[in-house]
């Protein structure tokens, strides 16, 4: 269960004075299985809505609370596992295509990374490498472009299915099959009773969408 109560927001580091906000008195509750489709036009605060969610930054007014808690009341390692997050601009960490899925967890199972990556459509993608899932990215070298790199960072947001996922404009790179993909990716989540949020653009995301949300200016 996710809930936002009054959530404001202001542009970081603006001072106390004069702040200029980017989110301005949000409020939503979300049940297990929701899928919520945030649209709304560039510098609508979707991406800062995202941040906020997942706990990357704090609200300066009102609550974001996961099952009724708020996020500093989650421990982090609690929180990380159970919350999977695609940002607008996706990056690997230095490391293997397997070792970004599966978020460098020290003891990650196969079956885990092969079945995120399925669900992603990026398995047969990452087959068709010379070194497969042990190619190395994250360096300014690597042989993947920008549509791979998301697929790959969605991959990375579904492993082992958390129960909260948060995408923010998870088609910007796709092409039409990597959005049909997405498409089976948010309709999976949904009938496993995940809570999604996701930040579009396009119209195809809301596909799958039970609820929309639609920002304005911050509202």
């Amino acid at each position: 269960e996710l809930s936002l109560n009054k959530v404001s927001k202001s542009v970081p580091g603006s001072g106390s004075q004069g702040r200029a906000m980017i989110l301005e008195d949000i409020s939503f509750e979300l049940e297990p299985g929701d899928v919520l489709g945030v649209i709304g036009n560039s510098a609508a605060g979707k991406s800062s809505l995202a941040r906020l969610l997942v706990g990357i930054w704090k609200p300066d007014n009102g609550e974001v609370r996961l099952d009724g808690a708020t996020l500093d009341q989650w421990s982090p390692d609690a929180l990380g596992s159970h919350v999977g997050y695609l940002p607008q601009h996706v990056e690997m960490l230095p490391g293997t295509i397997a070792e970004n899925i599966s978020r460098f967890e020290p003891r990650a199972k196969e079956d885990d990374i092969f079945a995120a990556a399925q669900s992603a459509g990026v398995h047969d993608l990452v087959l068709g490498l010379p070194e497969g899932y042990a190619t190395r990215v994250g360096f300014p070298d690597q042989p993947l472009s920008g549509g791979q790199i998301q697929r790959i960072g969605l991959a990375r947001a579904i492993y082992r299915l958390p129960r909260f996922v948060v995408l923010d404009e998870p088609n910007a790179h796709l092409d039409s099959h990597g959005d049909e993909a997405l498409t089976e990716t948010i309709r999976l989540l949904r009938k496993r009773r995940c809570t999604v949020v996701v930040m579009a653009h396009r119209p195809s995301v809301l596909a799958e969408a039970s609820k929309v949300l639609i920002l304005y200016k911050g509202k």
